[in-house]
């Protein structure tokens, strides 16, 4: 038996098209969802033409449990739930108990499935060290990743620094804690403690250049189409050491998802839902990232009548 799903399709575009593949076949520490909602990201749509023809992509997903993990662990049928894994682009998602959370009745299923890959990477990068009262500066921070590490940087007690592409897309920011929003690097005329970066490129070489000594990089993302070039001894400081590092830590998501969901519920974490419409419109909201038009996270309704 087959269910509808977005599946890799090379000659579609965004290399996605609504399709059919086989039901899930959960393993033992392993939940089915019906899938209500979910949430593209940047990346995932970018290189979807990578993967198998046939594969159903995506990773970010919410719903409501179906079937109960046959080890017993994990959430009851009919918990509303945030999921984290493979082949979440589907009406049904087979999915680890240890990558889903509940949702609180204070948040709906189409807000918590924009959470999972964004918000848990930019708060496993924050938290790699400390930030209260330390200066942070976000690249690509309209983004889905970059708007949620505003704000959990702000939480945090940092002095955020958002740095976006252009005027057009500062809008808000200010608003999400930022303290000091630039376009490119324009105005930063003190060292920073920790950037998180999503655009690479040259940008991140001349990043690099206003980190404080001890301070650190963390690399989540590259949406430029450049290398980064660095400058002979440009790695070298004297001091505390900088460092750069990359990040894709999202194993176990569980316990970090609802953390983000209690934010949410408490009004302290905007989901930051910038596009919204039905899953048959994948082309369309693919398009839209790809181009930078859509201001946080693109949400699609599985199931639209639903949470």
């Amino acid at each position: 038996m087959d269910m509808r799903a977005l599946v890799v399709d090379p000659a579609a575009p965004g290399s996605l098209r609504l399709g059919t593949a086989p039901e899930p076949r959960p393993a033992s520490g392993q939940v089915v969802l019906d899938v209500r909602h979910i949430s593209l990201n940047r990346g995932e749509v970018a290189f979807a033409g990578r993967r198998p023809a046939g594969t159903v992509h995506g990773y970010d997903a919410a719903g409501v449990v179906v079937r109960a993990a046959a080890d017993g662990t994990g959430p009851a049928v009919g918990a509303r739930v945030a999921a984290f894994g493979t082949g979440a682009w589907a009406q049904r998602m087979a999915v680890d108990t240890t990558a889903v959370a509940e949702v609180p009745a204070e948040v709906g299923l189409a807000d918590a499935a924009a959470l999972p890959m964004a918000g848990i990477t930019a708060l496993r990068t924050l938290r790699s060290r400390p930030i209260l009262g330390r200066r942070v500066l976000i690249t690509g921070a309209a983004g889905g990743v970059g708007r949620y590490a505003v704000q959990l940087a702000a939480l945090g007690g940092a002095h955020v620094i958002a740095s976006v592409g252009s005027p057009a897309r500062a809008a808000g920011l200010t608003g999400l804690g930022a303290h000091e929003v630039v376009v490119g690097l324009q105005g930063i005329d003190r060292p920073v403690d920790l950037i998180l970066d999503t655009v690479g490129g040259p940008q991140l070489a001349a990043a690099w250049e206003l980190l404080a000594p001890g301070g650190g990089v963390k690399n989540i993302g590259w949406a430029s189409d450049e290398p980064a070039v660095f400058a002979p001894y440009s790695m070298f400081s004297i001091g505390p050491a900088k460092t750069m590092s990359t990040f894709g830590d999202v194993h176990e998501a569980g316990p970090d998802l609802a953390t983000l969901l209690g934010f949410v519920a408490a009004g302290r974490l905007s989901p930051e839902v910038g596009w919204r419409g039905p899953w048959e419109r994948v082309a369309e909201a693919a398009r839209a990232l790809l181009d930078r038009r859509i201001a946080g996270k693109a949400v699609l309704d599985v199931e639209p009548a639903a949470g």
